[in-house]
Order: C-alpha cells, then structure tokens, then sequence
C-alpha cells in the first residue's frame, strides 16, 4: 500500500519530520511479516540487508534506498530482552522486508536512520508481543523511536483483488468494506484513543477476543506488532501524556484501515 501515494504516506512523512526534530537516535520496529520459528524472538544483526521483492510496487520506489541497520543496538536488545526471560537471539542472516523499509522511506525519505527490527515470536501470543514493547519500553526515554507496522484489519482472504491484479489499482473502492471489518476497524481506534497506561495494554491485547476480530484477521501476525506498540507505550508513567489520535487511514482493496 505505501508503495503508492497516500493520505496514509503523507502521515508517516509527518511522524519521521518529528522524530527528526526530537533528534532521534535511531529506531526499533516491530513488522507483521517476520515470525522467528518455534517459541524464539529474532533481532536483525545482518550488517548488509538485502529488500525483499514488494508485489506490485516497481523496484524504482525503494530498490535505491539505503538501509541502515543498528547492530550495537541490535546486542543492546539482545541482552536487554534475555534478562526479561525472553527468548531472544540474534539473525545475522535477515533480510529487510517491505513492512520495515517502505515505512521507512515514507518516514525517512532524505536517509534511513539507523534501525533495529525484532521478530514476532511464530505463537502469536498478545500477551508475549505486549512483552516484548514493555521490555524495550526504556529505549525511548533514550531517545529511540518504537515503531510497529501491520494493520487494525488484514485479512488477505478476503481482499477483492481484481483491481490490483488486472489494472495496479490499489485503491479502488467497488462497493463498501463488510460491517464486520469495519466494526473492528473502530474498536481498534477507540482502544487507542480511549486508553491509557497500563488499560491500554490490557484493551489492545483483548481485542484478540473481540467477536469480529476472525473477520477482521484471517491471521495473526500483521496485529502482533499492536501489542507490541501498546507495549511500549503503556506503563503508568505514559498516563500523564497526552491520548493517541488516529493520524491516517487508508482503505486498500476493501480492507478499511490497513496500515502495513
């Protein structure tokens, strides 16, 4: 979807112009596409990533775009995430995939700032990803980004594909989105929008049992990295912020606010 432009594109450009006048020192993101096999996490420590081809996006959007990976950080996750008793280790071998880099070139257009990917764990547990975004919670007061990509609704089985396939039309809107998508579209936004601190982790990761949320995800992983950011974002010193605010949503293929 980033492969083309977006309200969506035009939001992420805003959170990197911002990150940028923090004076960030680099980011740590979670996508939807990597899961490390069996019960393990997996930080990227490949020094010259290679990008994954991207379906239907020409290689010219991103082909050119240098990435930079952090691999002190990389150790600094590493040792940080073992002594919360999780089963990390390192990926040397890891190549980028375009729910990481294609957030970044909207984000970061002018260079890559030095980036940090960990893995989904492959059992989807919410509760594991919420983990995993409390446990690196700490990085940020040190000036890093946290940053997780997937989508309030994902569900390739139910994407109306004929636009893409025939005529690289990503946006065509031939009828409404279902209801049922649509109705968890808005409890993911009310959830991040109505909570804070520590009722935000426990609202995000209940939305696994939220009746449409099969309908929503015919799988798991693009939500992990929700827990994951709710994670990150929802200790009890995070209740005196201000509320999250839905930014920007796009309605690719009839799968209303996907993010990815």
């Amino acid at each position: 979807m980033l492969g083309e432009e977006s309200t969506s594109a035009d939001y992420w450009k805003k959170c990197g112009d911002e990150a940028l006048a923090h004076n960030i020192k680099g980011v740590v993101m979670m996508g939807a596409h990597w899961d490390a096999p069996g019960d393990f996490l997996e930080i990227s420590a490949n020094p010259k990533p290679a990008k994954s081809p991207v379906g239907y996006v020409h290689p010219s959007k991103y082909i050119d775009y240098e990435l930079k990976p952090d691999l002190p950080t990389s150790e600094r996750c590493l040792t940080i995430l073992q002594s919360a008793d999780l089963n990390a280790r390192l990926n040397t071998k890891f190549d980028w995939i375009h729910d990481t880099f294609l957030i970044l070139i909207r984000a970061f257009p002018s260079g890559c700032p030095p980036t940090t990917i960990i893995s989904m764990n492959a059992y989807y547990d919410p509760h594991t990803h919420m983990k995993i975004g409390s446990t690196l919670r700490p990085l940020r007061e040190e000036g890093y980004l946290i940053i997780g990509t997937g989508g309030a609704v994902h569900n390739l089985y139910r994407n109306v594909w004929e636009p893409m396939i025939l005529y690289r039309n990503n946006f065509a809107q031939q009828r409404a989105p279902e209801k049922p998508l649509l109705e968890f579209r808005q409890s993911v936004e009310d959830c991040f929008a109505r909570n804070k601190g520590p009722a935000l982790r426990r609202a995000v990761t209940r939305l696994m049992k939220h009746p449409d949320y099969r309908h929503a995800h015919g799988t798991d992983d693009h939500f992990m990295a929700a827990c994951f950011v709710a994670g990150a974002a929802g200790a009890w010193e995070d209740e005196d912020l201000e509320g999250a605010t839905l930014g920007a949503g796009t309605i690719p293929t009839l799968l209303p606010f996907s993010t990815d």
